[in-house]
């Protein structure tokens, strides 16, 4: 069933989506799809920080955006009274606009032009010209980083998270989480390249040792999701 919200634009709409992504990682399913791309077209600016849930998957679906890894087709997905603007994306047609007779359905990608064909067959020409191996897919991965206890420093939990850089490593939003005692965990987003980056290496290579563990008491994923 396709999921409807109000002018995201205003406080009303934003407290709906930010309630409606509280337990979720996407618009629906559980990757990225056209319904999240309906939906953050329809944000003529960022969404503000104190809705942090759509903050986090604002900042998320703008990452994928920019690694061109949103191609699922989604469920279908209905914004009531919001200007969608026009999203400039990597190798992303325009949008065509939507026949009268179907006012629902968001044609976000369009045909692929001659244009978008012939940089394509270049792209291809040049990996196969230097012998380079082909890029497999991209997964999205939702990281739970726990802290030693209450006294732990939590901003520089996320520094030395985010100080782990590596070829096919993007980390995305983040959020605190309340655990109990007073006790909060770092939620994280990250997207990979699935053939340059093990989740369980990153955790157990560069998370759980010196000197990220002298904040980090355990990662646990959470999600993980192939785009």
């Amino acid at each position: 069933m396709a999921a409807s919200f109000s002018n995201v634009n205003s406080e009303a709409g934003l407290k709906k989506l930010n309630d409606y992504l509280l337990s979720r990682s996407y618009i629906s399913g559980y990757q990225a799809s056209k319904d999240d791309m309906g939906v953050y077209s329809a944000f003529s600016v960022a969404p503000p920080s104190k809705y942090t849930n759509v903050v986090r998957w604002y900042n998320h679906i703008d990452a994928l955006l920019k690694l061109s890894g949103v191609t699922a087709p989604g469920q279908g997905v209905k914004v009531e009274s919001s200007v969608v603007p026009e999203v400039s994306t990597p190798d992303v047609s325009e949008a065509p606009a939507a026949d009268d007779d179907d006012d629902d359905d968001v044609d976000l990608f369009g045909e692929e032009t001659e244009e978008e064909k012939k940089a394509a067959e270049e792209r291809a020409a040049k990996v196969k010209a230097s012998g380079k191996k082909k890029e497999s897919g991209k997964s999205s991965v939702l990281l739970d980083v726990k802290p030693w206890d209450d006294e732990t420093d939590m901003a520089k939990l996320e520094e030395a998270v985010r100080s782990v850089k590596m070829e096919g490593l993007l980390w995305g939003a983040s959020k605190l989480m309340p655990v109990g005692y007073g006790i909060k965990k770092l939620q994280i987003m990250m997207t990979i390249i699935d053939d340059l980056v093990s989740v369980d290496t990153l955790i157990e290579d560069h998370l759980c040792v010196e000197p990220a563990n002298e904040y980090i008491q355990s990662c646990d994923i959470v999600a993980f999701n192939k785009i």
